[in-house]
């Protein structure tokens, strides 16, 4: 014969079955287990704290009514909450009708809350801080990250995160570039230097990727309110290349929860992207109305000033000497991006030492010459939008007129579809410097000029000449 508790549950499943759907009662009711019946109190097992608190959020009314049909006006319901995948568990009480003015989960009486606290229906007694790895590089930081006009907005805004996190305007932040322009230094910066300034704080960087893998081993283990529930501990969430969750449905959808639970909570989000929000394919429109809800910084290709400057101070942490002129000739022609620039200072280091030469300008010239040929100008926006203004013979100027005039529309749409198919710039940075035209806009024009080199002979060949002075 069934305990009461059990029978008592069961009637009370088959209220809820009848006001559910089927895939929500499967979900959110069926793993539940009844515990104990004492003074009209009913204790039920959930399977981790996200699971309680979805209970609490989306179907407290119904779980409160059914409670009072099936036991009575003094029927109360009590929460045991499975912590992590151990036998130990923490009670939460669901607050009884008499408290239906102010929600407080943990069931305690209303004398027994300080009236100047708020109350978090959250935080669970006994609920011990997470000791994890934050999976930070010790050197990456914002002393070695070098600050200029193509970066200041992102790193400025991740210092004021990093002091104040989940309390600025700046949640999410959101950092977006080519690769090779510093997101991820810039990412393991801010996760360094919370550390430093709030030691008590956890910190977590997480690439889409390590992401997406743990998701994918929760799902096939059945632990994903445990996954879920792991990264809602999280007080300052790190997370790049967010691009690669794009077409996982399923793993958007945990993300979706995780981002919403740690928003509302005050806590603190870096997301990094290779494109602008609304340049993601394949992403859930809520998802990105939601990366928007903060900052959008945009990590641009280093102009020479700043090239110079991180050049130096490689050298000068390496303890490396080299000619001004040698530095000057690097900074000047590699403009890729800060990845390339470092590589190819190394690459140029290891090789005179290795030959037991003299690091000269001649040196220099015949190591990166190859490179120079290869990558300078697929990465100029202003070269290309001079090559094909020259083509067309366009001022320059005239790309910013507010004119239907086919000549300009033309020129402008090329070089806008040149500039992305020969340069790392975001479509917004393409946009701006071809007339101060949105993302949408060089969108637009990339695809009218695709199109028309499927069917217009003559364009194309007007495009493969344009081609041909742009690479040389």
């Amino acid at each position: 014969m069934a305990s009461r508790h059990i029978e008592t549950w069961n009637q009370c499943l088959g209220v809820i079955k009848d006001n559910t759907s089927e895939e929500s009662f499967d979900t959110w009711f069926r793993p539940i287990k009844p515990i104990s019946l004492e003074n009209d109190v009913l204790t039920i097992q959930v399977p981790s704290q996200f699971f309680y608190e979805w209970l609490e959020d989306k179907y407290i009314d119904l779980l409160k009514k059914t409670i009072k049909k099936v036991i009575g006006p003094f029927g109360k319901l009590e929460y045991s909450v499975l912590m992590d995948s151990s036998d130990k568990s923490v009670t939460i009480k669901m607050p009884s009708s008499d408290y239906v003015e102010t929600k407080n989960p943990l069931g305690r009486p209303h004398s027994e809350i300080p009236s100047d606290a708020p109350i978090n229906p959250f935080i669970i007694p006994g609920l011990k801080k997470l000791q994890i790895d934050p999976q930070l590089n010790e050197n990456y930081t914002f002393d070695n990250f070098i600050e200029g006009d193509c970066n200041r907005v992102a790193r400025q805004g991740g210092l004021e995160v990093a002091k104040n996190p989940g309390k600025t305007a700046f949640n999410p932040l959101l950092i977006y570039s080519s690769t090779g322009l510093g997101k991820t230094h810039l990412c393991h910066a801010i996760g360094l230097e919370v550390k430093r300034l709030h030691p008590e704080k956890t910190v977590l960087y997480v690439q889409a990727e390590q992401f997406i893998n743990q998701y994918v081993t929760a799902s096939r283990d059945k632990n994903l309110n445990n996954f879920v529930h792991f990264y809602q501990m999280i007080d300052v969430l790190i997370i790049d290349d967010i691009q690669f969750l794009a077409k996982k449905t399923m793993t958007q959808e945990a993300f979706f929860h995780i981002f919403n639970y740690l928003h509302q909570n005050n806590k603190q989000l870096v997301i990094t992207s290779d494109k602008l929000p609304a340049d993601l394919q394949d992403m859930e429109k809520r998802l990105l109305s939601r990366f928007i809800w903060g900052l959008t910084a945009e990590l641009q290709m280093p102009d020479i000033n700043t090239r110079l400057a991180i050049l130096k101070h490689k050298l000068y942490t390496n303890g490396i000497v080299l000619s001004d002129e040698v530095v000057d000739y690097l900074a000047t022609n590699i403009r890729t991006n800060v990845r390339e620039l470092e590589g190819v200072l190394i690459s140029l280091v290891a090789q005179a030492s290795l030959n037991k030469k003299t690091i000269t300008l001649d040196l220099a010239k015949q190591t990166i010459d190859r490179f120079i040929r290869s990558y300078v100008k697929e990465v100029s926006v202003e070269y290309i939008i001079n090559i094909v203004c020259d083509y067309f013979n366009i001022p320059v100027d005239n790309l910013s007129l507010n004119t239907r005039k086919h000549q300009v529309v033309q020129t402008r749409q090329v070089a806008m579809y040149m500039a992305k198919k020969y340069s790392n710039a975001s479509l917004a940075s393409i946009g701006k410097q071809c007339g101060n035209k949105d993302h949408a806009t060089v969108h637009h024009a990339c695809k009218t000029v695709s199109d028309r080199l499927d069917t217009d002979k003559q364009f194309k060949r007007m495009l493969d000449d344009i081609e041909k002075k742009i690479l040389g």
